[in-house]
């Protein structure tokens, strides 16, 4: 399946002054420029346009020369253009072309500026930075290895469910049955249940994914 190798999330090796940047100063700028772009509306409506206009445009500008594939740019925007489109025809009947336009432009700025943080952050670096937050929640139960596992498995779950709907369809279309449900569904969910299954096996054959105490509880050594 094309999912096995589409990774959203996955790190591009590079040189350039973001990839050198500690995670906690990229995490900072994505904070900064979703706060630009979903509160400068509040000062006039020309200001959020232009805001969300120079911060989208930056953000392809560093994502440029930062040495990264174009299709890295493009491959987020096309995943949710429909609800681009969407949204910017509802947008554009209630407020204008203008509101529309800084709506469109803040969703996007901000996912490419996200794209940008997990392209040029090694997985590792991130899942620590990831845990190191939950960390301070240990207290109240939480386990920060367990959430920063959780994390690295949907970081390539996600992808493989979306390489496998692309697969089902072009091969569905390929044998003209590009309307028919079944056809177009059930494939996918044989190969997300056999992901899971294989997911599942490569953890336990690990010891990874069970409590620290599983080896303590009667319960458990009984099953």
């Amino acid at each position: 399946m094309r999912g096995h190798s589409h990774l959203v999330a996955g790190h591009v090796p590079g040189s350039s002054l973001l990839h050198r940047m500690p995670l906690w100063l990229k995490a900072a700028l994505l904070l900064a420029v979703a706060v630009l772009c979903f509160t400068s509306s509040a000062i006039s409506v020309l200001t959020g346009f232009w805001t969300t206009t120079a911060v989208l445009a930056t953000v392809v500008l560093v994502h440029l020369r930062s040495g990264l594939p174009a299709l890295r740019l493009w491959r987020p925007v096309r995943m949710m253009l429909v609800f681009l489109v969407l949204i910017a025809a509802y947008q554009c009947w209630q407020h204008g072309p203008m509101v529309a336009w800084q709506v469109i432009a803040a969703i996007v700025a901000t996912v490419l500026v996200s794209n940008l943080l997990t392209a040029t952050t090694p997985v590792d670096e991130l899942l620590d930075g990831l845990a190191s937050v939950v960390r301070p929640l240990q207290r109240f139960g939480a386990d920060p290895d367990r959430f920063s596992l959780t994390v690295a498995l949907m970081l390539r779950s996600i992808p493989f469910v979306i390489g496998a709907f692309d697969d089902v369809r072009d091969a569905a279309q390929a044998r003209g049955l590009e309307r028919n449900l079944l056809a177009r569904s059930l494939p996918v969910v044989i190969a997300t249940v056999a992901y899971a299954h294989q997911t599942g096996e490569a953890l336990a054959a690990r010891g990874l994914g069970e409590p620290a105490d599983a080896g303590n509880d009667p319960a458990a050594r009984r099953s």
